[in-house]
């Protein structure tokens, strides 16, 4: 199994919330989040907005179904057709356990 972490433009998580639903993949956990990039925030005018608001969508699916989940998060959150800077990343961990809170059940 593997976590895919996206941290998305809060305008496009929704997008990719509902792309993931329509490939099978419902599960998704959203948190609100702020940061920056390698582009160091946002400059407008005189003022500096250096923690930009993104949202960090979370999701574990199989090995088998990594790619698939990975194609259709960076098609569902870019912007435009070119995508844009600040349209977000994706990151990918492995997961070695998981537990069911409700029965202490190994779930992996």
């Amino acid at each position: 199994m593997v976590m895919i972490r996206s941290i998305v433009r809060p305008e496009k998580s929704q997008d990719v919330i509902d792309a993931l639903f329509d490939a099978g993949f419902p599960a998704v956990t959203k948190i609100n989040v702020a940061g920056r990039g390698k582009q160091q925030g946002l400059k407008v005018g005189g003022v500096v907005y250096d923690e930009i608001a993104k949202d960090l969508l979370l999701t574990v699916v199989s090995k088998s179904d990594k790619e698939l989940v990975i194609s259709t998060i960076l098609e569902s959150a870019k912007t435009g057709t070119d995508g844009n800077y600040g349209d977000g990343k994706v990151f990918i961990s492995e997961v070695d356990e998981a537990y069911t809170i409700s029965s202490g059940v190994k779930a992996l």
